[in-house]
């Protein structure tokens, strides 16, 4: 299969997975949970790990080179520091990165780093103790900064730090998570809210980029910095004289859809084209029935076709994906 490739019908060549191993985790964040906790995945439901470990070998073949672990909260699942290993010795994936919350990061660097992974995102939303608990419903935010600031000192980079940007939430604090970006050598990325699942947030005004940028505009001029070959969507940008960097993820005001380069494999096995589109072709069924590498191949190229040329979610009138974030993976 070294020849076949992942075009989509729009000319992309999609090289990048992200996959979610776990639904569970150990904050309720009140954008991604709704008040009511949803049901979770039975052990059953979700995949294994040797599942995983396949469906991704069958995607490096087809081209796939990039991959990021996520959740849920990927740190909370059992056994995830071998899997990790065994994630990085898969000849021909270049690139392997995690997302987190960071709850659990300061006690298990020594094991992520042994297990190869050095390129971290974190999630954080707020500076703020009291904030991060009422955001987060978890009054951890030391345990968090104490394992962003650890892995900096032992040679994590990039460390990114993800801020879902909340009106009447944490608007009130932009500057000073750009401000970070003086002192520190984290990329700080503003990331537009996007209507995914059932959350507690209600539907007022959303908090977009170009507002963003405006605001912070305070500290200083924002000067673009070329993207690497293997960037995501985030714009970024710098502060003349600062340590690292600012992005913004324009999911909303100015989609990325006609580069978006990923494929997504949830926790319950499905292999998602878009993470703002319902659409999903299963995986874990034909697996378990026992297909070839060239049917698993096939699920591949079936979910390729179906990538949409952009998302349906718009800005004035924003629709909902009806997947949850906690088993799609952001």
């Amino acid at each position: 299969m070294a020849d076949l490739k992942l075009i989509d019908p729009c000319n992309r060549y999609l090289n990048y997975l992200r996959i979610s191993i776990t639904d569970r985790c150990n904050l309720k964040c009140i954008y991604c949970v709704p008040r009511d906790q949803i049901p979770r995945l039975s052990h059953d439901e979700i995949l294994t790990y040797e599942e995983i470990l396949r469906i991704v070998q069958v995607g490096v073949s087809l081209g796939i080179s990039k991959v990021r672990v996520t959740g849920g909260e990927p740190l909370v699942r059992k056994g995830v520091y071998d899997f990790l290993r065994e994630l990085r010795r898969l000849d021909g994936l270049k690139d392997l990165s995690l997302t987190t919350n960071a709850v659990a990061l300061k006690d298990n660097l020594k094991k992520l780093e042994s297990a190869g992974i050095r390129r971290i995102n974190v999630s954080l939303d707020t500076l703020k103790r009291e904030k991060f608990a009422g955001i987060t419903g978890m009054d951890c935010f030391d345990q968090v900064w104490q394992g962003i600031e650890r892995a900096r000192e032992i040679g994590f980079h990039p460390i990114k730090i993800n801020i879902v940007a909340l009106n009447g939430v944490n608007d009130d604090e932009l500057t000073a998570m750009a401000q970070l970006s003086f002192d520190h050598p984290y990329h700080i990325r503003f990331i537009e809210y996007m209507p995914i699942g059932e959350s507690q947030m209600g539907n007022g005004p959303l908090l977009l980029a170009p507002e963003i940028k405006k605001r912070i505009s305070v500290l200083g001029n924002l000067i673009p910095v070329r993207n690497a070959a293997n960037d995501g969507p985030a714009q970024r940008y710098r502060f003349e004289g600062a340590l690292g960097e600012i992005g913004f993820i324009h999911a909303l005001s100015h989609h990325f859809c006609d580069r978006c380069n990923r494929l997504r494999l949830t926790a319950r096995g499905q292999l998602r084209p878009c993470l703002l589109s319902d659409h999903h072709e299963d995986v874990k069924g034909p697996l378990r029935s026992g297909c070839s590498d060239r049917q698993l191949a096939e699920i591949f190229f079936k979910a390729v076709r179906h990538k949409p040329s952009d998302h349906n979610l718009s800005v004035q009138r924003p629709s909902r994906v009806c997947g949850q974030m906690n088993s799609i993976g952001g």
